[in-house]
């Protein structure tokens, strides 16, 4: 095919011999082969990234994944167009990780490249141009051709240009190789159109020209010219107030802030004269959009007990890449963290700690900022895709040495890594459902350990059941610790049963009678006080109390959740809202009426049962501005707020002094989940929300509000019987074959026809029971949401045997027979999901 670009490489196959292998950003099975122009081939390698074209039309940014020799045998390469980089942007050891995981999760390694790769760094056919902001023609020392030149006049008018907007400007059918030169000389910016612009943050200074500064009575002069212009003069008497030029000249080079005349009031239009008549001079630096801080040089104490783990942590990574910690909540895990991380560091060693959720980032950043300062990054999906591209830079050039983040921090381009620590590794969070790749986190990061050679320490004050398993079976080094930090005590439990409650009339507004004097004596001592409802919104539903109606989503198999806040149901899968009705679209009636609690509803009503309490909520609707967590951790942490209402975002990692009193709402809807995992998501959820209680000399309580308190687990709980607990759960987990004892791959099948979407689910189903490895198979079922997005859902499950080669084997032939399907016509438009671990 006769290449879009025209004759501006040289496609001659006798003239060049060498290729590249270039990951692409889309769902194929493979890298595909361009050919390196001779005029690219010096300044080409591994990692680069670079402008290809893909199709007919479309433009992509490509990672060299490969350098060969070798032509492609199906088709001829088209020539890479571009240079994107004078150094890789992504080394060897991430291009193996992504290649991994893509051949793990069963996905493409153009979809773990996507995921990867912060959107600063992808470029597309929709990429546009601006101005450098830094850029000024009289001061570059590098010249522009009248080309560049009627461009740069082009685009001194507009914001941004498109390249076809640059094409049509100069009237030539290929623009890079000028867009390329203008790069180089800084004179423009280059940036994708459908994400925010990367573009650096940038100062306007003011400094004293330098002929003032080397010749003082020139400087006496000017204060006599301009002594009839007293704002003029305040403005030079500012400056120099602030930097001494003669005594200490150096300063003159580095200038001042513009902020600091227009923040101390002095006359704007009196600087842009001084500016204008060449006394100041006015220019631009490219600063770092985080703040620069030193770190303690305080050392850490440890108690006795946490030395002795710490210790125990070393010898065992002598023989063990990975250590689990089972510190009880309160018993100082990050302290250990610390010291772990502070070693690893002066031994020129990188370090990642991974949390599960932004929240516990928030948190945590500020206390291990004044340990690190500056040397660490934090890197979450809540930093704009400018702040993300500054960590991923960091990272690479090393100015970052140790990075806090969320999952997707797994990503970033390390090149040294020697510990990599999982806090909370129990936690779902660490799951990644959609887009693929679908990867879990913990797991991936011990895998990037064992590709660094480095050591993974999993801490959790109620492990994972496969991590205590491992741990169990000597695969993974074990610490525990279980005495809490200091003079704190564990919690009190207490049951409060709800039904007996309800029968005596003491259940008011779903709170019970014991719940709610604690809470009233804890807001009499001043202390405070957290209610855990892992639900949103203010109910699940509303219903009609004459017709039983419920509101539906339109697009999805699920009820409307009612959001007091705005009056509206939302969906929480698909997005859908809309505002509640005046009266039953079914029957007419107006008695419409809340059904079930969430967050918002229980806010509500401790505000009518504590008028005089001060109250707040976290939950995923509170907190989706960028410091919405960190203002309300503040608000709480500073004694603003007297309770906190939220979901599983406040059960981890939390410390604060005054907290006394934990509620737990309804414990019941956690331990009866349509999920294997529900007795042991229970223990963990309810221990960690309680363990944020009594965290310092008073001793906490938590109530658990049920309606059935017989049940075993509340008094495995209550003792802490974690142990035994386990053993009881393996034992059913290993007679009906669930993980650990097996591996799970669920297929998902979907399409907008339920006919089809079942019929392909069968058909994939039929020909999945002929690979010939041991395996249960179970489905297809329709799914528990039956659909999402006007797509229906059936979903099969295979239980693998997990000794062998069994998973490689049925990995590898599912793919095969999914793109067979696919190519029947009846099937083009379904699609299939392959989630590895999905649980």
């Amino acid at each position: 095919m006769e290449s879009l670009f025209g004759d501006l490489y040289d496609t001659d196959d006798s003239k060049t011999n060498h290729f590249a292998d270039i990951i692409l950003p889309v769902p194929i099975p493979k890298m595909f082969t361009y050919k390196i122009p001779k005029n690219l081939s010096e300044d080409i390698g591994i990692g680069f990234r670079v402008i290809v074209q893909f199709g007919k039309k479309k433009v992509l940014t490509g990672i060299i994944g490969k350098v060969h020799q070798k032509p492609p045998v199906a088709y001829e390469a088209k020539p890479i167009l571009d240079i994107l980089d004078n150094h890789a942007t992504v080394n060897p050891l991430q291009i193996r990780f992504w290649a991994w995981m893509a051949e793990y999760y069963c996905c493409h390694i153009g979809e773990v490249m996507n995921a990867a790769l912060p959107s600063g760094l992808k470029l597309s056919s929709e990429s546009k141009i601006q101005v450098n902001p830094t850029y000024d023609s009289d001061t570059s020392p590098y010249p522009l051709d009248d080309r560049e030149e009627i461009l740069l006049q082009a685009l001194a008018n507009k914001e941004e240009m498109s390249y076809e907007d640059c094409e049509a400007v100069l009237g030539i059918k290929s623009i890079h190789g000028i867009i390329k030169s203008l790069v180089i000389k800084e004179a423009i910016l280059v940036f994708e159109q459908v994400k925010e612009k990367y573009s650096p943050k940038v100062e306007s200074r003011i400094r004293l020209a330098k002929e003032y500064v080397q010749d003082k009575s020139l400087l006496e002069t000017l204060f006599n010219e301009i002594a009839s212009k007293p704002k003029q003069e305040e403005i030079l008497l500012k400056y120099l107030q602030e930097i001494p030029v003669y005594k200490k000249p150096e300063l003159n080079q580095k200038g001042l802030d513009k902020k600091v005349f227009t923040d101390a009031g002095l006359s704007v239009s009196s600087l842009k004269t001084l500016i204008k008549n060449g006394i100041l001079e006015e220019y631009k630096i490219i600063i770092s959009r985080f703040e620069e801080m030193e770190g303690s040089e305080e050392e850490i104490v440890l108690s006795p007990q946490q030395l002795s783990a710490q210790q125990e942590i070393k010898t065992q990574f002598e023989e063990k890449n990975t250590v689990l910690l089972h510190g009880i909540t309160g018993s100082g895990k990050t302290e250990l963290y610390v010291t772990l991380i502070k070693e690893a560091l002066e031994g020129g060693s990188q370090v990642l700690l991974l949390l599960p959720e932004i929240a516990l980032t928030t948190h945590m950043v500020g206390r291990l900022r004044q340990v690190f300062g500056s040397k660490m990054g934090v890197y979450h999906s809540k930093y704009s895709d400018n702040e993300r591209v500054e960590v991923w830079n960091g990272v690479l050039s090393g100015k970052l040495s140790f990075v806090i983040g969320v999952r997707s921090s797994i990503f970033l381009p390390f090149d040294s890594l020697g510990l990599v620590i999982v806090d909370e590794e129990h936690e779902s969070s660490y799951k990644q459902y959609d887009p693929a790749p679908r990867f879990q986190a913990r797991d991936a990061a011990i895998m990037l350990s064992w590709i660094h050679q480095a050591k993974t320490l999993l801490g959790s004050a109620t492990p994972s059941f496969e991590s205590y398993y491992n741990a169990r079976m000597k695969k993974y080094g074990y610490v525990a610790l279980d005495i809490r930090y200091g003079e704190a005590q564990l919690p009190e439990y207490q049951l409060a049963d709800m039904l007996v409650d309800k029968k005596k009339n003491l259940l008011k507004l779903e709170f019970t009678r014991l719940l709610r004097e604690k809470i009233q004596e804890a807001l009499k001592n001043q202390e405070q006080v957290l209610i855990f409802q892992n639900r949103r919104g203010y109910a699940p539903y509303i219903s009609c109390e004459d017709c039983g109606w419920i509101p539906e989503c339109e697009h999805c198999d699920v009820s409307l959740t009612y959001h007091q806040f705005g009056e509206e149901m939302r969906c929480h899968y698909c997005g859908f809202k809309e505002k509640v009705p005046h009266a039953c679209p079914a029957c007419g009636s107006n008695k419409l009426s809340a059904v079930g609690l969430g967050t918002e509803r229980i806010e509500e009503s401790l505000s009518l049962l504590f008028p005089e309490a001060r109250i707040a909520r976290m939950d995923l609707d509170t907190t989706r501005s960028k410091y919405g967590y960190q203002r309300l951790l503040e608000d709480f942490g500073g004694g603003n707020v007297d309770i906190l209402v939220g979901t599983q975002m406040i059960t981890k990692g939390l410390d604060f002094d005054r907290v006394t009193v934990v509620g737990i709402m309804d414990a019941d809807r956690i331990l009866y989940f349509p999920d294997f995992r529900a007795g042991e998501r229970a223990f963990q959820q309810i221990t960690q929300v309680a363990g944020r209680a009594g965290r310092r000399d008073k001793r906490g309580t938590v109530i658990i509000q049920t309606r059935k308190p017989e049940q075993a687990i509340f008094g495995q709980i209550m003792s802490g019987d974690y142990k035994n607990f386990y053993v009881q759960e393996m034992g059913e987990r290993q007679r009906f074959f669930y993980p650990p004892f097996v591996k799970i791959i669920k297929v998902t099948t979907r399409h907008k026809d339920l006919k089809t979407a079942e019929r392909a689910a069968r058909n994939l189903h039929n020909l999945m029971a002929e690979i010939q490895v041991k395996k249960i198979l179970l489905g297809p079922e329709k799914g528990l949401v039956g659909k999402i997005k006007n797509q229906y859902i059936f979903e099969s499950i295979a239980k693998l045997d997990k000794a062998g080669n069994a998973q490689a084997h049925f990995k590898l032939e599912l793919q095969h027979l999914m793109e067979e399907l696919q190519t029947h016509k009846e099937f083009r438009g379904v699609r299939f999901v392959v989630d590895v671990d999905p649980y």
